[in-house]
C-alpha cells in the first residue's frame, strides 16, 4: 500500500488554517480587551441579514407564471414560518418545511 504524502500533506494544511481561522477571534480578542462595539453590532445584524439572503436563495428559482404559479414554495414558506413562530424549533420548521415542498412538488404537483 503506497503513502499518498500530497493528500496528507492538504489534509494536514487544511486542517491548520481552519484551526488558525478558528483560534484567530480568542486571540485578537482576548486578553481582556473589551470587544469592539462594530463587532457587536455585527453579532446582532449578521444572523437577520443571512436569513434574509437563504431566504431570496430559497425563492429565487419561483415560477409565478408556471403551471403551478410557486404554490409550493409559498405554501411550504408559510409553512416555515408557522411552524417556527408556533414551536420555535428552527430543525423542525426547516424538515417539516422540505418535506412539505417535497410531497406538493413530487406527489400533489406533479406534471
Amino acid at each position: 500500500m503506497s503513502i499518498d504524502l500530497h493528500g496528507m500533506a492538504l489534509v494536514a494544511i487544511v486542517a491548520d488554517v481552519t484551526m488558525f481561522i478558528r483560534f484567530l477571534p480568542f486571540v485578537v480578542f482576548g486578553g481582556g480587551r473589551p470587544t469592539p462595539r462594530f463587532v457587536t453590532y455585527l453579532a446582532g445584524m449578521l444572523p437577520c441579514a443571512i436569513m434574509a439572503m437563504l431566504v431570496v436563495y430559497c425563492l429565487r428559482g419561483m415560477d409565478l407564471t408556471g403551471p403551478t404559479h410557486g404554490l409550493p414554495e409559498l405554501l411550504s414558506a408559510a409553512a416555515v414560518v408557522g411552524l417556527h413562530c408556533w414551536k420555535k424549533n428552527t430543525l423542525l420548521s426547516i424538515a417539516a418545511g422540505t418535506a412539505l415542498y417535497m410531497v406538493l412538488v413530487q406527489v400533489v404537483f406533479a406534471a
